[in-house]
This record gives C-alpha cells, sequence and structure tokens, in this order.
C-alpha cells in the first residue's frame, strides 16, 4: 500500500499541475477577446468622428445650396422691381427682397457653424487615428505575449499528461477509480498530509494510533480523514529538521 500511496501523491502532484495549466489555458480566449475589445473601440471612436464628419459636410454643401438659392431669388426680385408699374407691386417685391436676404442670412449662420463643427470633427479624427494607432501597436504587442504564454502552457499540458500517463501504471483500477472519485469531491485534491497531528486539509485532529500505523512501512491500509474524507499520508520529517546531536550536547552544556 506504500508504494501505491506513492504513485497516488505522484498522480495528484501532475493533476494539480495540470488543474493549474488548464485554468491559464482557459483565460487565455478572455484576455484576447479584451484586446479586440479595445482595439474595436477604438475604431469605433474613429468611426463615429468621420460618420459626424461626413454628415457636417453633407449639411454644410446643403446650406450652400440654399445660400445660393436665396441669393438668385433676391437678384430675381430685384431684376423685376424694374419691371413692375406700381407702387404696390414694388412695395411687394422689395419685402420679398428683404425675406430672402433673411433667408441668406439664416443659412450662412447654419452654414458658418457647420464649418466650424467640421473643424473641431477634423481635430476629434486625427486625435482618434493618433489612439488607434496606439492602440493597435499595444494590442500587437499583448497578442504576442498571449500567444506566446498560450504556447509555453500547451506545451506543459503535453509534459504533464504524458507524465500523468506514467504515474497511472502503478495504481490499481480500483484505487485509481477511488482517487478520482474524491477529486471531483474537493476541487482536485483527493489526498492530504498529515501535518502536526492534523489533516493538512481541513485541521481535523488525527488520532495518534493512526497516525503510528501509516508510519509503518509495511501498513497495507488505507486512511482517510474522518472530516473532509481525503485519503491521508504521512511524511516522516527529515533529519535535517531535527536537532543535531551535538547541537543537543552543547545546549545540556550550557544550561548545566
Amino acid at each position: 500500500m506504500q508504494k501505491a500511496l506513492q504513485n497516488l501523491i505522484e498522480l495528484q502532484n501532475v493533476d494539480l499541475q495540470l488543474l493549474d495549466v488548464r485554468g491559464r489555458l482557459a483565460k487565455f480566449p478572455q484576455k484576447l477577446a479584451e484586446v479586440e475589445t479595445r482595439v474595436a473601440a477604438a475604431k469605433a471612436d474613429l468611426d463615429a468622428s468621420k460618420a459626424a464628419q461626413l454628415a457636417t459636410i453633407k449639411d454644410r454643401k446643403k446650406y450652400e445650396l440654399d445660400v445660393e438659392q436665396w441669393r438668385d431669388r433676391v437678384r430675381k426680385y430685384r431684376d423685376q422691381t424694374s419691371q413692375v408699374k406700381t407702387n404696390e407691386a414694388y412695395r411687394a417685391l422689395q419685402h420679398e427682397v428683404e425675406l430672402a436676404e433673411q433667408e441668406i442670412s439664416k443659412a450662412e449662420d447654419r452654414l458658418l457653424e457647420q464649418m466650424v463643427a467640421g473643424e473641431e470633427y477634423d481635430r476629434r479624427i486625427k486625435a482618434s487615428e493618433k489612439k488607434l494607432k496606439e492602440v493597435e501597436d499595444v494590442a500587437r504587442a499583448e497578442r504576442s505575449k498571449i500567444e506566446s504564454e498560450k504556447a509555453a502552457a500547451e506545451k506543459e499540458l503535453a509534459q504533464f499528461s504524458a507524465e500523468r500517463q506514467t504515474a497511472l501504471a502503478g495504481i490499481p483500477e480500483n484505487l485509481l477509480d477511488h482517487y478520482e472519485r474524491i477529486v471531483k469531491k474537493h476541487n482536485g485534491v483527493a489526498l492530504a498530509e498529515v501535518r502536526d497531528e492534523k489533516c493538512g486539509a481541513c485541521g481535523m485532529i488525527i488520532r495518534p494510533h493512526v497516525i503510528q500505523e501509516m508510519r509503518r512501512s509495511d501498513s497495507d491500509k488505507l486512511f482517510h480523514c474522518e472530516t473532509c474524507t481525503r485519503i491521508l499520508y504521512y511524511v516522516e520529517p527529515s533529519i535535517s529538521s531535527a536537532p543535531s546531536a551535538s547541537a543537543s550536547a552543547a545546549s545540556a552544556s550550557t544550561e548545566g
């Protein structure tokens, strides 16, 4: 069982790395979408400025035509004043001239407004074009970085997938099924190390006799945490982590 347990620990280490890699790979489409969204927003802003400028040009042409048409009417009315026979007819034509000149003035005011607006949209277009270029330059660099990170992650995925197949070879099918059921229940973590006589995952205190049994090299039992049901394993402390004999002697001498 100790060998099978060690194989499970190796499998879990690989599975956790696979979980991390797959998580990173899942984020790349969103990262690319965010880059494209910023580019699209900059393009939309430029398109809006161009559309507004085009509308202004159309309006300006319309008001220019209005001014010309009203001026033609003024010339027509003035030409007619030399042909009328009565004062009443003359005054009527003069009135029409005045109305036409008022319309000319209004059209010229609107034309001036559109010219000023056109200049403003010209400035906006130049600013939008500059902004779009900046956004596209940044986006190009970000795409390159994302694609590079994605390629590296895919390489890791292939590597860990191969390592997983190697780890699976030493695990009995029934034990593997048991492991995978716990993995699904606990978000990818089926095993927990016993640390300070507690389950390393949930903190539940482990009974002393269980720890003693787990420490036996010939133990053929599989132990589970009574609270979270994860498979427990125990790692003996390394010699370097314990006080050295010389250090203990020196300490005893000092205390004496």
